[in-house]
């Protein structure tokens, strides 16, 4: 069971590579003002060990101050999306605040505005033979 915490953006690229192609319903989203928390959980397909296998894995970011979306249907809680990557644009040079940005399949995003890095991700269950697999042809 693999569990990550990042607190840079050297750490979020790390994150952001064990979240590519992860799938989950908009509905496990959440945001949690009252606790500055973005929690979801997600169906992870487990890059580290060849990319054929899935779990399910909870995901939290700290300190977040806003959530914004573009291009994401509000209130569809039960569409899928992928999560490809995770950006971080600090608002100055050496800041640790900024924006993290989910970018998802399609053209969507998700954007935190957080005071810094601080995230979380755990599997919390077995791993299962995945159904089908993303092929991002050649580079």
């Amino acid at each position: 069971m693999m569990k990550l915490a990042t607190q840079d953006a050297e750490d979020l690229t790390i994150l952001s590579a064990r979240l590519q192609d992860a799938a989950a319903k908009l509905g496990d989203f959440a945001w949690l003002p009252s606790q500055r928390r973005f929690a979801g959980v997600v169906n992870r397909l487990q890059w580290e060990s060849g990319g054929k296998m899935r779990v399910r894995a909870g995901l939290h970011f700290d300190g977040v101050l806003g959530v914004k979306s573009q291009n994401v249907k509000l209130g569809a809680d039960h569409a899928v999306v992928a999560i490809l990557a995770l950006n971080f644009t600090p608002n100055a040079v050496d800041d640790p605040a900024g924006v993290i940005e989910i970018v998802l399949a399609g053209g969507g995003a998700i954007r935190l505005e957080v005071e810094c890095i601080d995230a979380v991700l755990a599997d919390m269950t077995q791993p299962w033979t995945a159904i089908a697999t993303p092929d991002h042809g050649e580079v």
